[in-house]
């Protein structure tokens, strides 16, 4: 009986009863936000839309919270109101880049600056996205000593201020290709009808298929933004100087297959140089070091 007239004490008093009512909230929008986030969570097919809902779930979570529990409170807060004031703004100043951040993240969020698994180039750092926090967007880097647009396995966290002060450079935004150009020296003397017929053809075989589906959204840019309306399919030009001329091969390109794409092509130019029976040829330049026979001076007096 002791006990149980001890608990009643307590809970009478004011401040363990504003207690137990902070912990049962506390504990309500947990479990109303669990159930939401799963809930929307199963309904939403694309891993992009369900990631930010996840995200925005959680936000709203901890703001609901901070405000049942300063209504809880809020009987004992009005004496503190000029001190909360005070400590307020040294607070914001001292926290100036935090909230920069989250105001950041504010704005990567509904201003489609970029998503989950955009290739971007964010303060300095060029990699795909592979998390977006409140503070920081994570990295996994390319690039440094690894060629190619290849991973280097580093994993960076970049400041959400980033998207404030540098510029956002997103290479899979709102169409997902990129136009790439590759450079072929061919020697003076060959014939130029041939070698044009000859990479053309092959931009054609290995890039034309890609270069026709993208033409729709190419044609979205163009209608949706004031942008030139360039060519999507392969274009072969050429340059010449006192060594030799340079065909260059531009082409469309996926964001996520430079590499593999300039490999495939000039494997197949090499392969269709080689059968062209001397047509055409790889011009290079050659340096010879040598070394100058030992001398003898003489001088005379």
């Amino acid at each position: 009986m002791e006990l149980i007239t001890t608990i009643k004490t307590y809970l009478q008093d004011p401040t363990v009863e504003k207690l137990v009512i902070v912990v049962f909230g506390v504990l309500c929008i947990l479990g109303i936000r669990s159930l939401v986030r799963n809930s929307l969570t199963r309904r939403l097919s694309d891993k992009t839309t369900r990631y930010r809902t996840r995200k925005i779930v959680q936000f709203a979570s901890y703001v609901v919270l901070a405000i049942f529990i300063g209504a809880v409170y809020s009987d004992r807060l009005g004496g503190f109101t000029v001190a909360f004031g005070v400590a307020g703004a040294g607070i914001a100043f001292a926290l100036q880049e935090v909230i920069a951040s989250v105001a950041g993240w504010i704005a990567v969020t509904f201003g489609n600056f970029y998503k989950i698994g955009d290739r971007v180039m964010l303060g300095g750092i060029k990699g795909d996205v592979i998390d977006i926090g409140v503070l920081r967007t994570t990295l996994f880097e390319l690039g440094e000593w690894a060629t190619g647009d290849l991973y280097n396995g580093r994993v960076v966290r970049v400041a959400n201020s980033f998207v404030f002060k540098e510029p956002v450079f997103n290479y899979s935004a709102d169409f997902p290709f990129l136009w790439d150009e590759i450079r072929i020296p061919i020697r003076h003397g060959s014939d130029r009808a041939t070698t044009q017929k000859l990479l053309e053809d092959v931009a054609e075989e290995l890039t034309g298929d890609y270069a026709r589906e993208v033409k729709a959204t190419w044609a979205t840019m163009t209608r949706n933004f004031v942008i030139e309306d360039a060519r999507i399919m392969p274009m072969v030009t050429m340059v010449m100087d006192e060594n030799w001329m340079t065909y260059t091969v531009r082409y469309v390109v996926d964001t996520k297959r430079r590499r593999g794409s300039k490999h495939a092509l000039f494997s197949l130019i090499l392969d269709r140089i080689d059968a062209s029976g001397g047509a055409v040829s790889i011009a290079s330049a050659a340096q010879e070091i040598t070394v100058m026979p030992p001398s003898t001076i003489q001088v005379e007096r």
